[in-house]
């Protein structure tokens, strides 16, 4: 006896809508890293006395035959006492040492450069 139900169907069903909801994730990250850069560029560009109190690394990938990549974040303290944890280059993240003082420029949420102060 058929009754109209397909396992087939149910099947292709499913995978329409994992394959839609995918797509709409990835245009949501999409127009959200859009809207940072966009507020960043917007945003000054601000040179203010700061010291390095922590570092981190984010390892992403590296499963089977993918390759592993690093993040590197940098969280600084200005003199008010607030705090920012900012993205920074593998090179930047080899200078900086935790305790280091000096002049934190940044531009939103995008870091610029860090000079230490002897």
């Amino acid at each position: 006896m058929y009754n109209g139900f397909s396992m087939f169907g149910v099947i292709w069903g499913v995978m329409a809508v994992l394959i839609v909801s995918m797509i709409v994730i990835v245009i949501i990250v999409i127009l959200k890293s859009l809207g940072q850069w966009k507020k960043d560029n917007n945003s000054p560009r601000l040179t203010v006395p700061a010291s390095v109190v922590a570092k981190r690394t984010q390892v992403s990938g590296g499963h089977g035959d993918t390759s592993a990549s690093t993040s590197y974040y940098a969280t600084f303290q200005v003199d008010s006492g607030d705090r920012m944890e900012l993205r920074v280059s593998g090179t930047e993240y080899g200078q900086l040492a935790e305790g280091d003082r000096g002049s934190l420029t940044f531009q939103g949420s995008r870091y610029l450069d860090f000079k230490r102060t002897l």
